[in-house]
Protein backbone atom coordinates (compact mmCIF):
# COMPACT_ATOMS: atom_id res chain seq x y z
CA UNK A 1 0.00 0.00 0.00
CA UNK A 2 1.29 3.43 -1.03
CA UNK A 3 1.47 6.56 1.66
CA UNK A 4 0.83 9.89 0.74
CA UNK A 5 4.49 10.28 0.52
CA UNK A 6 5.12 7.87 -2.35
CA UNK A 7 2.23 9.60 -3.95
CA UNK A 8 4.15 13.44 -3.49
CA UNK A 9 7.50 11.76 -5.12
CA UNK A 10 5.34 10.33 -7.91
CA UNK A 11 3.73 13.50 -8.63
CA UNK A 12 6.78 15.78 -8.03
CA UNK A 13 9.02 13.17 -10.65
CA UNK A 14 6.47 13.53 -13.59
CA UNK A 15 6.43 17.66 -12.52
CA UNK A 16 9.92 17.61 -12.68
CA UNK A 17 9.91 15.59 -15.88
CA UNK A 18 7.79 18.16 -17.58
CA UNK A 19 10.72 20.73 -16.59
CA UNK A 20 8.91 22.46 -12.67
CA UNK A 21 12.45 23.19 -11.45
CA UNK A 22 10.43 23.88 -8.57
CA UNK A 23 9.05 20.19 -8.22
CA UNK A 24 12.92 19.31 -7.97
CA UNK A 25 13.58 21.66 -4.98
CA UNK A 26 10.35 20.07 -3.40
CA UNK A 27 11.76 16.46 -4.58
CA UNK A 28 15.08 16.43 -2.97
CA UNK A 29 14.46 16.57 0.65
CA UNK A 30 11.97 13.77 -0.34
CA UNK A 31 14.30 11.45 -2.24
CA UNK A 32 17.45 12.18 -0.56
CA UNK A 33 16.09 10.97 3.15
CA UNK A 34 15.22 7.69 0.99
CA UNK A 35 18.59 7.77 -0.61
CA UNK A 36 20.14 7.64 2.72
CA UNK A 37 18.35 4.66 4.02
CA UNK A 38 19.21 2.88 0.51
CA UNK A 39 22.84 3.77 0.76
CA UNK A 40 22.89 3.16 4.78
CA UNK A 41 21.44 -0.41 4.44
CA UNK A 42 23.68 -1.12 1.85
CA UNK A 43 26.68 0.35 3.72
CA UNK A 44 26.13 -1.94 6.48
CA UNK A 45 26.57 -4.86 4.70
CA UNK A 46 30.17 -4.19 3.78
CA UNK A 47 32.71 -4.58 5.39
CA UNK A 48 34.01 -2.95 8.77
CA UNK A 49 36.39 0.21 8.25
CA UNK A 50 35.27 0.47 4.70
CA UNK A 51 36.38 4.13 3.72
CA UNK A 52 32.67 5.35 1.66
CA UNK A 53 30.38 6.92 3.93
CA UNK A 54 26.95 7.07 3.30
CA UNK A 55 26.74 10.82 3.07
CA UNK A 56 29.47 10.76 0.11
CA UNK A 57 27.54 7.69 -1.64
CA UNK A 58 24.31 9.54 -2.01
CA UNK A 59 25.37 12.61 -3.03
CA UNK A 60 27.10 11.03 -5.55
CA UNK A 61 23.90 9.09 -6.67
CA UNK A 62 21.92 11.81 -6.01
CA UNK A 63 23.98 14.44 -8.03
CA UNK A 64 23.85 11.59 -11.03
CA UNK A 65 20.40 11.16 -11.05
CA UNK A 66 19.20 14.53 -10.84
CA UNK A 67 21.62 15.11 -14.09
CA UNK A 68 19.46 12.63 -16.15
CA UNK A 69 17.83 14.45 -18.51
CA UNK A 70 16.21 11.90 -20.80
CA UNK A 71 14.70 9.80 -18.37
CA UNK A 72 10.69 9.95 -17.75
CA UNK A 73 10.15 9.43 -14.26
CA UNK A 74 6.94 7.10 -14.00
CA UNK A 75 6.61 6.96 -9.96
CA UNK A 76 8.71 6.30 -6.81
CA UNK A 77 9.70 2.97 -7.91
CA UNK A 78 11.11 3.75 -10.94
CA UNK A 79 13.20 6.60 -9.62
CA UNK A 80 14.52 3.96 -6.81
CA UNK A 81 14.87 1.44 -9.26
CA UNK A 82 17.42 3.83 -11.67
CA UNK A 83 18.85 4.61 -7.68
CA UNK A 84 19.76 1.21 -7.62
CA UNK A 85 21.54 0.95 -10.93
CA UNK A 86 23.50 4.52 -10.10
CA UNK A 87 24.57 3.32 -6.60
CA UNK A 88 26.22 -0.35 -7.92
CA UNK A 89 28.03 1.46 -10.52
CA UNK A 90 29.53 4.06 -7.79
CA UNK A 91 30.13 1.23 -5.30
CA UNK A 92 31.91 -0.75 -8.09
CA UNK A 93 33.85 2.02 -9.00
CA UNK A 94 34.85 2.61 -5.98
CA UNK A 95 36.45 -0.71 -5.48
CA UNK A 96 38.02 -1.01 -8.31
CA UNK A 97 39.54 2.63 -7.86
CA UNK A 98 40.75 1.56 -3.94
CA UNK A 99 42.07 -2.09 -4.57
CA UNK A 100 43.33 -1.48 -8.10
CA UNK A 101 47.23 -3.09 -7.73
CA UNK A 102 46.04 -6.72 -7.44
CA UNK A 103 42.09 -7.94 -8.20
CA UNK A 104 40.56 -9.22 -4.95
CA UNK A 105 43.17 -9.45 -3.23
CA UNK A 106 42.23 -6.81 -0.92
CA UNK A 107 38.45 -5.84 -2.40
CA UNK A 108 35.64 -4.84 -0.45
CA UNK A 109 34.15 -8.00 1.11
CA UNK A 110 30.15 -8.10 1.43
CA UNK A 111 27.88 -11.12 3.07
CA UNK A 112 27.18 -13.45 0.69
CA UNK A 113 24.63 -14.63 3.34
CA UNK A 114 23.01 -11.05 4.22
CA UNK A 115 23.45 -10.58 0.15
CA UNK A 116 21.47 -13.58 -0.98
CA UNK A 117 19.60 -15.38 2.29
CA UNK A 118 21.73 -18.62 2.09
CA UNK A 119 22.80 -20.41 5.39
CA UNK A 120 26.63 -20.34 5.28
CA UNK A 121 28.49 -16.57 6.07
CA UNK A 122 30.80 -15.84 3.40
CA UNK A 123 32.54 -13.04 2.61
CA UNK A 124 31.58 -11.96 -1.38
CA UNK A 125 34.25 -9.66 -3.34
CA UNK A 126 32.39 -6.52 -4.76
CA UNK A 127 34.11 -6.28 -8.12
CA UNK A 128 33.06 -10.09 -8.77
CA UNK A 129 29.77 -9.47 -7.79
CA UNK A 130 29.28 -6.92 -10.54
CA UNK A 131 31.64 -9.31 -12.85
CA UNK A 132 28.57 -11.87 -11.95
CA UNK A 133 26.05 -9.69 -12.15
CA UNK A 134 27.09 -8.72 -16.15
CA UNK A 135 27.51 -12.48 -16.91
CA UNK A 136 23.89 -12.48 -15.92
CA UNK A 137 22.79 -9.97 -17.55
CA UNK A 138 23.72 -11.40 -20.58
CA UNK A 139 22.43 -14.24 -19.90
CA UNK A 140 19.19 -13.22 -18.29
CA UNK A 141 18.76 -9.63 -18.73
CA UNK A 142 15.26 -9.35 -16.12
CA UNK A 143 16.98 -11.50 -13.26
CA UNK A 144 19.91 -9.35 -12.92
CA UNK A 145 17.31 -6.23 -12.98
CA UNK A 146 15.76 -7.94 -10.07
CA UNK A 147 18.60 -8.38 -8.31
CA UNK A 148 19.83 -4.55 -8.92
CA UNK A 149 16.69 -3.35 -7.63
CA UNK A 150 16.22 -5.95 -4.52
CA UNK A 151 19.48 -5.53 -3.30
CA UNK A 152 21.52 -2.63 -4.57
CA UNK A 153 18.14 -0.19 -4.53
CA UNK A 154 16.33 -2.29 -1.35
CA UNK A 155 12.83 -2.40 -3.17
CA UNK A 156 10.55 -5.06 -2.14
CA UNK A 157 8.89 -7.49 -4.05
CA UNK A 158 6.27 -5.08 -5.09
CA UNK A 159 7.91 -2.51 -5.90
CA UNK A 160 10.48 -4.11 -8.04
CA UNK A 161 7.40 -5.58 -9.64
CA UNK A 162 6.41 -2.34 -10.28
CA UNK A 163 8.97 -0.90 -11.79
CA UNK A 164 9.80 -3.73 -14.16
CA UNK A 165 6.10 -3.88 -14.95
CA UNK A 166 5.63 -7.71 -13.61
CA UNK A 167 4.35 -9.56 -11.74
CA UNK A 168 5.32 -10.26 -7.99
CA UNK A 169 4.82 -13.75 -8.57
CA UNK A 170 7.18 -13.31 -11.21
CA UNK A 171 10.07 -11.35 -9.29
CA UNK A 172 9.58 -14.05 -6.62
CA UNK A 173 10.70 -16.36 -9.12
CA UNK A 174 13.15 -14.33 -10.72
CA UNK A 175 14.93 -13.43 -7.26
CA UNK A 176 15.20 -16.90 -6.26
CA UNK A 177 16.44 -18.07 -9.52
CA UNK A 178 18.83 -15.25 -9.71
CA UNK A 179 20.13 -15.69 -6.16
CA UNK A 180 21.05 -19.52 -6.49
CA UNK A 181 22.64 -18.64 -9.63
CA UNK A 182 24.99 -16.05 -8.46
CA UNK A 183 25.81 -18.09 -5.77
CA UNK A 184 27.00 -20.93 -7.47
CA UNK A 185 28.52 -18.04 -9.94
CA UNK A 186 30.63 -16.66 -6.71
CA UNK A 187 31.22 -19.67 -4.67
CA UNK A 188 32.25 -21.65 -7.62
CA UNK A 189 35.02 -18.61 -8.58
CA UNK A 190 36.39 -18.71 -5.14
CA UNK A 191 36.64 -22.68 -4.86
CA UNK A 192 38.95 -22.25 -8.17
CA UNK A 193 40.69 -19.17 -6.67
CA UNK A 194 39.37 -16.98 -9.41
Amino acid sequence: MSTPQQHDVTRLLVQWGNGDKKALEDLMPLVYSELRKVAGRYLRRERSGHTLQCTALVNEAYLRLIDQHSVQWKNRAHFFGVAAEMIRRILVDYARSQHAQKRGADAPKISLDEAFGVGQERDLDLVALDEALSHLKQIDERQCRVVELRFFAGLSVEETAEVMEISPATVKREWVTAKAWLFRELTGKAAHGA
